[in-house]
């Protein structure tokens, strides 16, 4: 959200990615957002990280009853590479930038991390596109050129359609999902095909379950908050209103 997905996350792909009114709350928003960010990549070594920290964060996405046995990827100047083999189906990985939406202001910024834990299913369909974007974009891809390829390869049937049953856990209390949002809340986010919002009961009033179409990555993606943090603690935030966060829907706690 993929992805930040939602936020931004994770996740992308996220990507999600409803308007909020958030303009007062946020640091920065309008044209002023848009300028403050980088409009193409900037040096790799600023999205890269130190190799044990991202493994740490990578496992931080979901209780340690599933993370202890998944495999684990980070970021290398050539692309994610396996830093730990998994035993469980479960892949972890801390998504960047480019995973979301092209029309998000923060497309480029360098300061963002999103740790996911992604099942088998979501590993074996939502995942190649990650690894695609970031290859594109570690080669120096534009934004431009970056979603051209994706759309390619959909058409091509060289990016998978997505798995039932497709689903990732970002509970990471450290992530960064956008400037805007912050690490948001604990949420668990289901990846299915496109346009099944009603069929969920999704955005909704009280409903609990968020949604949003990714025409880009041909899914939606459907976000539920929960109320606790991996490590067990609990989320302070409150209740969700909401809409659109990091390219995706961004939430509003109240």
């Amino acid at each position: 959200m993929k992805r930040n997905r939602f936020p931004t996350a994770a996740v992308t792909t996220f990507a999600f990615v409803f308007i909020v009114a958030l303009a007062a709350a946020c640091p920065m928003h309008g044209q002023d957002a848009k300028s403050a960010y980088p409009t193409s990549m900037v040096q790799l070594d600023q999205y890269l990280m130190e190799r044990s920290a991202e493994i740490a964060l990578a496992r931080s996405a979901a209780p340690e009853s599933i993370s202890k046995d998944a495999e684990i990827l980070v970021l290398g100047p050539k692309g994610y590479e396996t830093a730990v083999k998994g035993q469980n189906g479960f892949i972890c990985i801390v998504h960047r930038s480019w995973t979301d939406k092209a029309a998000d202001p923060e497309f480029w910024n360098p300061n963002r991390r999103g740790p996911m834990c992604l099942n088998a299913a979501a590993a074996k369909s939502y995942l190649p596109n990650t690894i695609m974007r970031t290859n594109l974009a570690l080669a120096g891809r534009s934004k431009d050129q970056i979603f051209e390829a994706i759309k390619a390869a959909y058409d091509k049937k060289e990016l998978p359609a997505i798995e039932s049953g497709a689903m990732c856990y970002m509970l990471a209390k450290q992530s960064h999902l956008s400037d805007r949002d912050g690490h948001w809340h604990p949420h668990m986010m289901f990846f299915l095909p496109p346009k099944e919002d009603a069929a969920w009961g999704a955005n909704l009033p009280g409903s609990p379950i968020l949604a949003d179409d990714d025409v880009a990555d041909r899914m939606t993606v459907f976000l539920i908050p929960v109320a606790k943090w991996s490590d067990g603690t609990s989320d302070s935030g409150g209740h969700w209103a909401g809409k659109v966060y990091g390219g995706k829907s961004r939430f509003l706690a109240q």
